[in-house]
């Protein structure tokens, strides 16, 4: 069994990026998006700052943090060999009607992938007052070109 990191959301969160489960390299140094090659940083990083990508995990969470955005996963815990979304079972989700309880300022939730978002429609439904974007995978798994990964992440933050 393997367990998703706390969510990084505050009160002035308005946008919320969710993935599904972290992969072993995440999990292994317990930071998000923590493989080399995951574009997620790079993104979040063209798209908010000009300075290099940090190599402080506190510092790259402060840099969402300062444009809105807050940051979890779906899933709560569930088992999986390796890190490919496709061999999860037994999942169970965290609890997102407490979270947009407590957090009503997001207005926004954004998946990095097609696995988030079916994992959090088929328990949660649409949620009134929430606009949803699915965007493409950051995932080294997925093979799109980094310029085409920004360009289309780049559409829900306008």
């Amino acid at each position: 069994m393997i367990t998703s990191f706390s969510h990084f959301v505050n009160s002035q969160t308005e946008i919320l990026i969710l993935g599904t489960m972290p992969g072993i390299a995440s999990l292994e140094k317990q930071e998000y998006y923590a493989h080399k090659r995951n574009h997620f940083w790079k993104i979040m990083y063209t798209r908010f700052s000009s300075l290099p990508i940090s190599e402080i995990f506190t510092a790259k969470i402060k840099l969402l943090q300062e444009n809105s955005v807050g940051l979890w996963d779906v899933l709560e815990n569930c088992e999986r060999k390796g890190s490919l979304d496709v061999h999860i079972k037994n999942q169970k989700e965290n609890d997102f009607e407490a979270l947009f309880k407590q957090y009503t300022g997001i207005n926004k939730v954004i998946f990095n992938g097609k696995d988030s978002h079916r994992y959090f429609v088929k328990k949660f439904g649409q949620i009134e007052g929430i606009t949803y974007y699915v965007m493409p995978s950051t995932s080294p798994a997925n093979t799109m070109s980094f310029e085409n990964k920004l360009k289309i992440w780049s559409t829900c933050f306008e």
